[in-house]
């Protein structure tokens, strides 16, 4: 056998060793959800025991696209279900670069247009990609593979038909349980939504919460928490940002509730995952 020969076989075995562990790896059970660091914004990547890969939005930037080959396989170039919560640049400005990167299935919105440069790039590509379209609306639960789903919060009936001013007004809030295991996705969400959803009726337990709007003063409400008691709170947050995020004042609200907090100015992407009962730091 030629030097060249087996030069082959060896890329081909090693080829076929890191696919296998994929398999094995999209099979064990477990359901990863990992709040990338995309600096001031939101990107959360969600991968299920089946392998159902979800992106629920992608900060401003190209940033996305180096923390998602930190966290999928070197050769995975493709998305289930791409979720941008609302039209602010600092959470779909980068989901242009994920849609050029990579294939993408089903995108998710929240129904609302906006007039800016950033806006029609992202609906265009979406539309050139040929990803199945879909409006969320409350009440709505999306089957995601392996006993896992996506529970829809927001935005509630009649939302998207008032006059608005604010994108945040109208804003995708879900919640993922897998088990025992839950994590509450809130985008943007301040006071008012916050109150509407503790108000509600509606379970928004979890063990792990995304914080609203990057810790701003007027999120984190003592009414929300008390009722999400969460025992990981992990803020999206960019390193000395023009805003002030994290909000002192949100901060001693979370603190409040004992729970843990993880921010990725600090801390950088936070990763875990649940075997449906327990959290494991990923």
């Amino acid at each position: 056998m030629d030097r060249w020969k087996i030069i082959v076989l060896v890329i081909l075995s090693f080829m076929s060793v890191l696919i296998w562990r994929a398999v094995f790896a999209q099979s064990d059970g477990q359901l990863k959800v990992v709040i990338l660091n995309v600096g001031q914004g939101d990107a959360i990547f969600i991968e299920t025991p089946t392998g159902t890969q979800v992106l629920i939005d992608g900060g401003a930037g190209s940033r996305v696209l180096g923390e998602l080959a930190g966290v999928m396989s070197f050769y995975d170039r493709s998305i289930d279900i791409v979720i941008a919560t609302h039209t602010d640049a600092d959470h779909i400005g980068g989901l242009a670069e994920v849609l050029q990167r990579y294939d993408v299935a089903t995108v998710i919105e929240n129904g609302m247009t906006a007039d800016t440069a950033i806006w029609r790039e992202f609906d265009g590509l979406i539309d050139d990609e040929g990803s199945v379209r879909h409006t969320a609306i409350a009440g709505q639960s999306l089957a995601l593979g392996g006993g896992a789903r996506l529970d829809i919060l927001g935005p509630a009936k009649g939302e998207r038909d008032e006059l608005t001013s604010k994108a945040n007004d109208v804003m995708i809030v879900s919640r993922l349980v897998y088990g025992q295991s839950e994590v509450l996705f809130t985008g943007d969400i301040e006071r008012d939504d916050e109150v509407r959803l503790a108000l509600s009726g509606t379970n928004i337990q979890s063990d792990m919460l995304k914080v609203a709007h990057h810790g701003s003063k007027n999120s984190s409400t003592n009414l929300f928490m008390d009722r999400v008691r969460p025992a990981i709170a992990v803020i999206s947050v960019g390193e000395n940002n023009r805003y002030g995020h994290p909000h002192k004042e949100a901060i001693d609200r979370i603190v409040k509730t004992g729970a843990r907090i993880l921010r990725t100015d600090i801390d950088g992407r936070a990763c875990f995952s649940s075997n449906g009962f327990i959290w494991s730091e990923c």
